[in-house]
């Protein structure tokens, strides 16, 4: 194995990218494909169960309530919109852009027992609220009956 010179700048630059990524991921800027440069920011989403409601909530800054579709698909929400710029014209070269634009698509896996068809979505100031009644499903367990031991008798010690 031959020695390799270490480059801090080259460590640097790694360590930027993992940040990066790790902020991406944390605050719902995952790396889809389209857009510019390959990357579409998908919107962030908190959802849980609250006095038998579901609530989705996803933060959607920037989208015009017409460019939204939200949808019920299966056992889905399907959370479809598009961002556009502000500007009309885009012929500066950028340093650096951070802001994503184009369009997303989210799809969100339903609980058991959510009622889908009494469904409710609201959007105002940035952020899309979901509701629907949650029935709680009761638990599938059960204990079961091994078969070929019988009742008091040990298995086979195995040395």
């Amino acid at each position: 194995m031959l020695p390799m010179r270490w480059e801090p700048m080259r460590e640097l630059s790694t360590l930027q990218r993992e940040f990066d990524d790790l902020f991406r991921r944390v605050f719902g800027m995952t790396r889809e494909g389209g857009g510019e440069l390959g990357v579409v920011a998908v919107p962030a989403v908190n959802s849980f169960i609250k006095d038998g409601m579901l609530h989705v909530e996803a933060e959607l800054p920037g989208v015009e309530a017409g460019q939204l579709d939200v949808r019920i698909d299966g056992h889905e929400v399907v959370i479809r919109g598009e961002r556009h710029t502000g500007r009309t014209e885009e012929k500066g070269d950028y340093l650096l852009r951070e802001s994503h634009y184009g369009t997303f698509e989210r799809r969100l896996a339903l609980p058991d027992g959510a009622d889908a068809e009494h469904a409710h979505a609201v959007y105002r100031d940035g952020l899309l609220e979901i509701t629907m009644p949650v029935t709680a499903a009761k638990p599938g367990g059960r204990k079961l009956v091994v078969e070929g031991l019988e009742a008091g008798k040990k298995s086979k010690e195995v040395h």
